[in-house]
């Protein structure tokens, strides 16, 4: 029987069967809790920006304007006008994260054929980094420079006899916002499904052939299945990501658009009538609430699909 030498204290017996041997704890599993130092700063980030504003928002959404305890900040927010918000951003986060998902998944599936380490690989996932965090302000202004009443496109468009006001399209309509909004969604759906596109392992699709699927099938039966939790997860994080959006839809409609941010924002800039002071914050309580169900979502899916991308 194969024997190997441990350590062992002198004069005791320093052989012991390959079973018997077991591994002793490292120095850098002891030094583990000094590693979570490194995440104090990031905690404290964490906290000032965003556990604390949130805090803010939770207490004041039940509170009226002389601080006495109310739920009618919280039910208020779910009554016109605001009401119409919230299902407005609703619908337009839908569509612009489902149409997002849809479009970025068949741009990743092309572009993943693609060397890793190739021109075309690297471009695509250079400028989806770039452009997924492409927003606001810039992002409106291109719009308007380019699809706007006095854009570039619309002026040629004109001249060709065909007007883009005449026929219902602006930029300020659900039409407009959603085709403004997958300018970011897209590239980021390409970032959020690569990882799980890297992870279908050619070996699955070769021994799916060799027992006679087609391609076809392969997609139906092993490739779409496993890719669906992330899908999903990516749905969710684009609808997300949508949901929150305040700066663009509001440079691109000065905020004639029923959003829900959008309305927090004219809250917050004291529009709002008498005795209903802390609307705002039943307004962001809501949001809040609707963006951890999803965020919730998504890391569930996250964990299912981790399973098979080890």
């Amino acid at each position: 029987m194969t024997a190997v030498r441990v350590d062992a204290p002198a004069g005791a017996d320093t052989t012991a069967p390959a079973a018997a041997f077991r591994f002793r704890p490292g120095r850098r599993s002891r030094s583990r809790p000094l590693d979570l130092l490194g995440l104090l700063p990031f905690a404290v980030y964490v906290g000032v920006f965003l556990g604390a504003p949130a805090y803010a928002v939770l207490t004041a959404a039940f509170q009226d304007d002389q601080g006495h305890v109310t739920l009618s900040n919280v039910t208020s927010a779910l009554q016109d006008p605001y009401r119409q918000a919230f299902t407005t951003s609703i619908e337009l986060s839908v569509i612009s994260a489902v149409l997002g998902a849809v479009l970025g998944l068949g741009l990743a599936i092309a572009v993943s054929g693609a060397r890793r380490d190739g021109l075309v690989h690297r471009a695509v996932t250079t400028a989806s980094g770039v452009l997924a965090y492409f927003g606001g302000l810039p992002l409106a202004f291109v719009f308007l420079a380019t699809l706007g009443p006095q854009g570039l496109v619309t002026k040629w468009l004109d001249s060709a006899g065909y007007n883009l006001t005449q026929h219902g399209f602006v930029l300020w309509n659900m039409v407009g916002l959603v085709l403004v909004y997958l300018y970011f969604q897209i590239p980021l759906m390409l970032l959020v499904i690569f990882p799980a596109l890297d992870g279908l392992r050619p070996q699955w699709e070769e021994a799916a052939r060799s027992l006679g699927a087609s391609r076809f099938q392969y997609w139906l039966r092993v490739g779409g299945p496993l890719l669906l939790p992330p899908f999903l997860g990516a749905v969710l994080l684009l609808f997300a990501n949508a949901f929150a959006a305040y700066a663009t839809a509001y440079a691109l409609s000065t905020g004639t658009v029923p959003l829900v941010p959008i309305q927090i924002g004219s809250v917050m800039s004291g529009n709002v009538l008498a005795g209903q002071q802390n609307i705002g914050n039943g307004l962001g309580l809501w949001m809040i609430v609707i963006v951890s169900v999803v965020v919730v979502a998504y890391t569930l899916l996250q964990r299912r699909t981790a399973r098979w991308l080890r």
